[in-house]
């Protein structure tokens, strides 16, 4: 496989996971997807409760960060790459939806922010370390993925590759900050009504604007690793 290939597998495993999030909103835009729908089908888990009022914008991210996983094989064929993705759609699904819908990921961040904000801390800086985790978490589950396929930067890329993961981690915080904000932008009554054309129109520019940043910072591909020197092509 040569270098130029393997960039562009690289960029369309970056960038495809914002087409899958844009895809989900569409499709429950166009199915008109209801908490009596989801309960009735039974999803209810995942259709009642405080993160699924508060955060109704986050399935995108789970379909963002299963797609991203899920293609490892493509940015990093061989069996790492199987092993990758396995492992990914495991921590992503698992950490996202258990025990109920918004799992460990909003769960931690809600939790660190109402600490910090109950033992004195202003409310942006609460909310600031609540996106933080939340980000962490989520990026836990993708990053660590994208090492067991890929392998560990070469030594003299380390310093290099962690900028890149901690620019990566403020493009995730980013995009929570903008999912969070969904409810008090217009879609307070998403999920007890179906997205009106309006509503998925609103939904899809805030996925799009959330995540393009990651996706953007993820299609720069890094040089080959030190445990897989073969595939310099």
């Amino acid at each position: 496989m040569t270098f130029r290939s393997s960039r562009r597998r690289g960029r369309l495993a970056a960038l495809a996971p914002l087409l899958a999030a844009l895809a989900a909103v569409a499709f429950v835009a166009a199915a008109g997807v209801t908490q009596a729908r989801l309960d009735a089908a039974g999803f209810g888990q995942y259709a009642y409760g405080f993160f699924a009022d508060r955060y109704p914008l986050f399935f995108p991210a789970i379909a963002y960060g299963a797609a991203r996983v899920a293609l490892l094989p493509v940015a990093a064929p061989g069996w790492r790459g199987w092993l990758g993705a396995l492992l990914g759609l495991a921590l992503v699904l698992g950490l996202s939806l258990h025990p109920t819908y918004g799992g460990l990921v909003l769960r931690t961040g809600y939790s660190v922010g109402s600490v910090a904000f109950l033992s004195g801390q202003t409310m942006l800086a609460a909310q600031g370390l609540g996106l933080t985790m939340t980000a962490m978490v989520f990026g836990f589950a993708i990053g660590v993925p994208v090492l067991v396929a890929r392998g560990l930067p070469r030594r003299g890329d380390r310093w290099r590759g962690f900028g890149r993961g901690l620019l990566r981690l403020v493009a995730l915080a980013f995009a929570f900050a903008l999912l969070a904000a969904a409810r008090d932008l217009g879609l307070s009554d998403f999920l007890r009504v179906p997205l009106s054309g309006g509503q998925a129109a609103l939904a899809g520019g805030l996925v799009l604007a959330a995540f393009l940043p990651h996706a953007v910072l993820s299609s720069a591909v890094s040089r080959p690793s030190v445990e897989t020197p073969g595939r310099r092509g």
